[in-house]
């Protein structure tokens, strides 16, 4: 299966030919006996585990060279992972994308010498092993998460509605792992309405071909029912999976939802300094009985207006 381009194998390349040949030996062992562990990781809560796999492989001295180098090892390997994973044509049209933004990023890094983000690179292991494929082109989506019950029932029992119990058993989310939606900081192209329902619709197109999974899951400050007034530009964020069949679980304030959901606005930044908003996560989750059909709607309605057009 050909996968990557002529420029982007050799980017890749590239960017581990930058290593002295003792330190590349030490990636190429570390790229066969992490991808166990790094992999039997991938399901659990803490989405940084595959990267701490990665690190223990290399060794206490590793350096950010030598993860730019195992990624790039990593990757210039996947296409036989993707094959594996048989994924649906939503997601293979977005590979050339993705791929063409990793060897931008790992070659300038590389070329300075700088400084590899943790969550950058926890996002990269995870997307070289393929344990996240892309979703649109700033969501990538995970293929295995889990959703515990507990949270659901603190949701109703802190007064934030029980409704949320019985989607969750109808959708047996307890025993079904999920799909999980993450936000790519590095290249926001797609963080708008129309990107944003292409990454739910992806995820559709995956439950479609898995029937193990029970949904898609998303966990930011995003979703807070807020920002419908404070921000009515991110409304459609929370509002349209809700009107779509999706339901949302109340996770709490802290010092990052703060940070981050001031970072973009001063106007919300302001709000948070003054006391006037504390910004809270909320669990939006997207059962596929509902998502699916969604999808398959919002697909037909996207056909009718091209149709149109032409």
């Amino acid at each position: 299966m050909e996968m990557l381009s002529p420029s982007q194998v050799e980017a890749f390349k590239g960017v581990q030919q930058r290593l002295a040949p003792d330190l590349l030996n030490r990636v190429l062992t570390a790229s066969v006996e992490a991808v166990y562990p790094a992999r039997a990781s991938a399901s659990h809560w803490n989405f940084d585990l595959p990267s701490h796999a990665a690190d223990e492989a290399l060794g206490a001295d590793a350096t950010d060279a030598m993860r730019r180098a195992l990624v790039a090892t990593w990757v210039l390997e996947m296409a036989e992972r993707v094959e594996t994973a048989a994924l649906p044509v939503e997601v293979h049209e977005l590979y050339p994308f993705w791929l063409d933004k990793l060897a931008a990023f790992l070659t300038e890094a590389a070329d300075g010498d700088a400084e590899y983000d943790r969550d950058h690179y926890a996002k990269d292991v995870r997307f070289a092993l393929v344990l996240s494929v892309p979703g649109a082109k700033t969501q990538t989506i995970d293929l295995s998460s889990p959703m515990g019950p507990g949270q659901v029932v603190r949701n109703g029992r802190d007064g934030y509605g029980w409704s949320q119990v019985l989607a969750y058993a109808k959708a047996q989310g307890w025993k079904k792992p999920w799909l999980e939606v993450h936000t790519e900081s590095r290249h926001t192209d797609d963080f708008t309405e129309a990107g944003w329902d292409r990454a739910w619709a992806t995820a559709a197109a995956i439950c479609k071909t898995r029937p193990e999974l029970a949904g898609m899951i998303g966990s930011s400050w995003f979703y807070d029912p807020p920002l419908e007034t404070i921000s009515p530009r991110l409304a459609y964020l929370r509002v349209n999976p809700l009107k779509g069949g999706a339901f949302i679980i109340h996770q709490g304030p802290a010092p990052i939802h703060s940070e981050r959901c001031g970072a973009t606005s001063p106007t919300r930044r302001a709000m948070i300094e003054s006391g006037e908003y504390l910004p809270r996560s909320w669990l939006v989750a997207w059962p596929k009985s509902t998502l699916i059909p969604w999808a398959e709607a919002r697909k037909a309605a996207l056909a009718a207006e091209e149709k149109q057009a032409a």
